[in-house]
């Protein structure tokens, strides 16, 4: 199911991408009209538009089910939207800025999605993936249920989000435009899947572990900490040279912030 017809475009850029999707005559403004009710998806798919501030807002809409957006940001309007049209056991990813990583606007409802364990994993994708803007963006996967799960063999995720640096993937195809390959969409996906416990396509099933610079999974209580800000570098360290290990850098880092808090304070 997509959802997301804001812009009539979306069609095209499915078509030359080689993705078929029945949109029908459902085109219009999905935030102003639900053009989906009653829908149970078991995958959603969402890539809206960036940085729209006028949109339909209206705080008595029954999708907003962690708090009503800010009128001038859409971006958790959206995200909201997807986890409305899941079935119980569903999984929806939603394309956004960077922004709605830290987004002080959203924090509210940031921060009771979280506390209800509705994000599962965030993506930072690299810069110039989009012809339109090149406004850095991320990819939010999103699940009703991240516990066990037997008869798809998933494994029990719940309190814990998986953090993918992904920024340094991609190659350049002229001067304007990046594209992910093969070998970096296997990668990212198989780094989902081995920590979810799915099966890909395009990877063997293997264990999942932390690497650092690339991938880690976090508890709550450190997006607490950070004040349930998803920004990747906070949780994603580089690796560091010599024998100094990965929770050595995050505790010397996270020292450094409560310093610099300090002194903001």
């Amino acid at each position: 199911m997509l959802l997301g017809e804001l812009d009539a475009a979306l069609g095209e850029d499915l078509a030359v991408r080689g993705v078929e999707g029945d949109l029908g005559a459902r085109w219009g403004d999905t935030l102003a009209e639900d053009r989906h009710p009653g829908l149970e998806a078991d995958f959603v798919m969402s890539v809206p538009p960036f940085g729209i501030s006028d949109w339909a807002w209206n705080k008595t809409d029954p999708r907003w089910r962690y708090g009503v957006p800010p009128r001038g940001d859409a971006n958790y309007a959206w995200l909201q939207y997807a986890l409305a049209k899941l079935r119980p056991n569903g999984t929806a990813g939603v394309v956004l800025a960077n922004g709605s990583l830290h987004a002080k606007s959203g924090g509210r409802i940031r921060r009771a999605m979280l506390e209800d364990d509705a994000v599962a994993c965030v993506v930072a994708l690299p810069p110039q993936l989009f012809r339109t803007t090149r406004i850095a963006a991320c990819l939010w996967i999103l699940a009703n249920d991240k516990g066990r799960q037997g008869a798809a063999g998933l494994a029990d995720r719940r309190g814990e989000i998986l953090f993918v640096d992904a920024r340094e993937a991609g190659t350049l195809v002229g001067r304007t435009e990046r594209v992910l390959t093969e070998a970096d969409l296997a990668r990212i996906a198989g780094t989902y899947h081995a920590w979810r416990g799915t099966l890909s396509a395009r990877v063997e099933r293997a264990a999942y572990r932390d690497e650092p610079g690339f991938c880690v999974s976090m508890g709550l209580e450190a997006v607490r900490h950070h004040g349930y800000e998803l920004t990747l570098s906070r949780y994603v360290l580089l690796p560091l040279a010599g024998s100094a290990t990965q929770d050595d850098r995050r505790g010397e880092l996270q020292a450094l912030t409560r310093n610099l808090d300090a002194l903001f304070d």
